[in-house]
């Protein structure tokens, strides 16, 4: 059968052709307006599924951007502060060195002393950021820097903890409950003490059983220059303060040092650190009031005598390293926590890319392929024209 006007097979396989460039031509008008060749999950649900996660981590990067540029200028003005601090203890010393002489003005340089420390407690007040000073208190502030994704996509947070280090020179109460005892013969009671630990000698600190422990309370150590701390909790007693220290000393992780608890109880509890170092090693502890600040000491610096100025001359050293140590910390902070911002960024840039070459449209092609589809689009309505027209040759047959 040449023709039939119920059945067209031309017809049929013409307007199938033209519905499938007509697909297609939408297809890629679609992805000219959109700019994607996957837009939506119908276009590739497993492409469209991995980019979506990665446009939720670009997102939270972008996030975590600000977090660190929130901590980077939070630092940054709490090492600008304590530099200028260190620069008032500088000249202050300076001050001391010249009340050393006895034909001089002591009163008056104490005077200067005594503006030098109201202008340290005026920077220490200052440096704040958006209410977040780093130059009060004891306490460590945590700054978002990560999102990690492992391969079952379980997300994690990461962050870079700052600790805060007082430069205020408020006066704090005496603390008890420290009598410190290293086999080198210091025997020390009160609320400091020091010894140089020889090799394979113990260092002892106990803490007595009847004492009270404030909250806030800050416990500092020394061991071979490595500063640890520890702050007293609500409710402690001897035992926990121990324990806290105990395991302070332990997460510090300090070659050739090893910790252990004695006591407790009804008996004072004792902190034995041993020396295995081989070498002589440095140990310093003090114990400070939780509402006393790093550079207390300053309200005691008195140079109107000439035994006054010779002991001041003595802690102005300290103080000055104090306020060193500060800026060196805070500035260690800053560094890390501008190098991270810097790794996000270039970390989020490299998501964008990557989500861009899974989901993008290559617009150069999507142009050729339109013209070329415009034209068999064309070819197909000609075609489907010559199909339909087929059954007029029937009528000949009926002249």
């Amino acid at each position: 059968m040449t023709n039939s006007l119920l059945t067209n097979t031309s017809a049929m396989v013409a307007l199938q052709n033209l519905r499938s460039v007509n697909k297609g031509l939408n297809m890629v008008q679609e992805q000219i307006s959109t700019g994607k060749k996957v837009s939506t999950a119908k276009d590739n649900a497993a492409i469209f599924a991995i980019s979506t996660v990665m446009q939720s981590d670009v997102k939270g990067f972008e996030a975590i951007n600000q977090s660190l540029n929130l901590g980077s200028a939070s630092v940054g003005v709490a090492r600008g502060a304590a530099e200028k601090v260190s620069e008032l203890l500088v000249e202050m010393k300076g001050l001391i060195v010249a009340a050393q002489e006895d034909n001089v003005d002591r009163t008056k340089i104490q005077t200067d002393i005594g503006q030098l420390r109201d202008q340290i407690d005026g920077i220490v007040e200052a440096a704040q950021f958006n209410g977040l000073n780093f130059l009060k208190g004891a306490d460590s502030t945590d700054f978002l820097a990560s999102l990690d994704r492992d391969a079952s996509g379980n997300v994690t947070a990461s962050t870079i903890s700052v600790d805060a280090y007082s430069l205020e020179t408020t006066a704090g109460v005496a603390v008890v409950g420290l009598d410190t005892t290293g086999t080198t013969g210091v025997n020390a009671a009160g609320d400091s003490a020091a010894a140089l630990i020889a090799d394979t000698n113990d260092f002892e600190i106990h803490v007595d059983t009847g004492a009270t422990f404030t909250e806030g309370d800050v416990w500092e150590l020394r061991i071979d220059g490595r500063k640890i701390n520890y702050t007293v909790a609500a409710g402690a007693d001897h035992d926990d303060v121990a324990a806290g220290i105990e395991s302070a000393i332990d997460a510090a992780g300090i070659t050739g040092i090893s910790v252990a608890l004695a006591g407790g109880g009804a008996a004072d509890a004792e902190v034995i650190i041993t020396n295995g170092t081989g070498g002589a090693v440095g140990f310093e502890v003090t114990v400070t009031d939780g509402a006393g600040g790093g550079l207390a000491n300053l309200n005691g610096l008195d140079v109107s005598t000439a035994a006054g100025a010779a002991a001041a001359l003595v802690s102005i050293e300290g103080l000055i390293q104090e306020s060193v140590d500060a800026s060196a910390e805070f500035g260690s902070a800053q560094k890390r926590i501008e190098i991270q911002n810097e790794f996000v960024s270039e970390l989020t840039d490299s998501l964008k890319t990557g989500i861009g070459a899974l989901t993008d449209a290559d617009l150069e092609a999507a142009s050729a392929r339109l013209q070329s589809l415009q034209v068999q689009q064309q070819l197909g309505i000609q075609a489907l024209s010559i199909a339909n027209a087929a059954p007029n040759s029937i009528l000949g047959l009926f002249r």
